[in-house]
């Protein structure tokens, strides 16, 4: 019966394990992970395929040269958007750790990504189950253009235009209601002085929403205008504040890309500027951080993890990364700025010397003396307190008191 349950949790794990590197390789991957990157590759082609396919088949020539072939690649290209939508929905457990599996696929489902993997297929097979809507589901087709948004992930210019935008998101909320209450405005205005001379034009309070935005828009297009005295002058005055109102978004945007990349500059000199020490730590069964995720460990400030090696392979320390036994975690430390000086000592043990053979928790040293480290045979020994000295090794320790043959070390 132990054995079953044990079977039975190893192939569990072993399920896991898979689902967890699927997720890595149809996620973003990093420049390390081979395979990661080629799906990134396969993935960004055949978006950049289909959309160039699904504009060409719009041309009589075309269609009429190569039809069958630009058929035959839209079909395999949207076959490759419907599996790599099934694999996230797969793996939506991976990405939402914390939520259950059907939180998991619904959050995912219903996330701006989801929505457009989805659409970006489903319309596709849809009249296969249903051929009497066949024309209104190739309206739906036309949402497959919004997978262009799946390339902001590969380039960190187009994720600056996202951050801008989320950033100065109110502003520009507060900008076009100012702009959609003027046009409500001028377009009651304009009724109220053009209805008289031209009612077929402006023959309601919202007929003349058109003529405020094109004026406002500066697009001038002509086909409804104003012909009274007062008609024009309103329209000059609706184009006066039309050309201070309507620049007020694009005053935002533009002070939102000089704040990113003010901030993505100082963020590089800082990192410049900033000392990084990084030491390999390995997990053993006895760590509490085994099981755990990345996102749940409670590091103390200036400390990160860099990164995490696990069966010869770098992962990226995501914060939805569980930890294992074995695994082997680099920290990054950030440097003292304030020109502190750590004074050690190092003592190298004789055969005759009175800590050689002890405990390190039965040495008889002062509470304000502790082991830093102690080198043997060229390897470093984490301090431990059931870690037994020996002869030849080079115990690295703070205190403040003497030390017998004590080399003083500085850091």
């Amino acid at each position: 019966m132990q054995a079953e349950k044990t079977a039975e949790g190893q192939k569990k794990n072993k399920y896991q394990k898979i689902r967890a590197r699927i997720c890595e390789i149809i996620e973003v991957g990093y420049d390390e992970d081979f395979v990661g990157r080629a799906y990134d590759v396969l993935n960004f082609s055949v978006i950049v395929i289909n959309l160039v396919v699904s504009v060409l088949m719009t041309f009589d020539v075309p269609m009429a040269a190569y039809g069958e072939l630009l058929l035959l690649i839209e079909r395999v290209t949207v076959g490759f958007f419907a599996i790599d939508c099934l694999l996230r929905i797969w793996t939506a457990g991976v990405l939402y750790q914390n939520s259950s599996e059907l939180v998991a696929v619904l959050r995912y489902i219903f996330s701006f990504n989801g929505l457009v993997d989805i659409l970006s297929c489903l319309p596709y097979y849809l009249p296969v189950f249903f051929p009497t809507g066949m024309a209104a589901f190739r309206i739906f087709r036309v949402m497959r253009i919004f997978r262009i948004f799946r390339l902001n992930a590969y380039f960190d210019s187009l994720n600056v235009i996202g951050a801008v935008l989320k950033s100065k998101a109110k502003l520009l909320a507060s900008s076009v209601f100012i702009i959609l209450m003027l046009m409500l405005a001028a377009s009651l205005g304009m009724y109220s002085l053009e209805h008289a001379a031209q009612p077929e034009a402006f023959n309601n309070a919202l007929s003349g929403l058109w003529w405020a935005a094109a004026t406002l828009m500066t697009v001038g297009y002509g086909d409804i205008y104003p012909v009274t005295a007062a008609g024009k002058l309103l329209g000059i005055l609706i184009t006066m504040l039309g050309v201070g109102l309507v620049a007020i978004p694009t005053g935002i945007i533009s002070a939102g890309f000089v704040e990113q990349y003010e901030l993505l500059k100082s963020m590089s000199e800082e990192a410049a500027e900033t000392e990084v020490h990084f030491i390999k730590v390995p997990l053993t069964e006895k760590d509490y951080w085994v099981g755990l995720q990345i996102a749940q460990l409670k590091l103390p400030r200036g400390i990160i993890i860099a990164a995490v090696h696990r069966d010869g392979e770098v992962l990226v320390p995501r914060g939805n990364v569980t930890l294992e036994q074995g695994d082997q975690l680099v920290l990054g430390v950030e440097g003292t700025k304030d020109g502190m000086r750590l004074k050690l000592k190092e003592v190298e043990l004789k055969e005759r010397h009175e800590w050689n053979g002890e405990r390190i928790r039965d040495l008889d040293i002062s509470r304000q003396t502790f082991i830093v480290i102690v080198r043997r045979d060229g390897r470093t020994l984490i301090p431990r307190g059931d870690l037994r000295l020996q002869a030849g090794d080079a115990v690295v320790l703070y205190t403040k008191k003497h030390v017998p043959d004590a080399k003083e070390i500085r850091i």
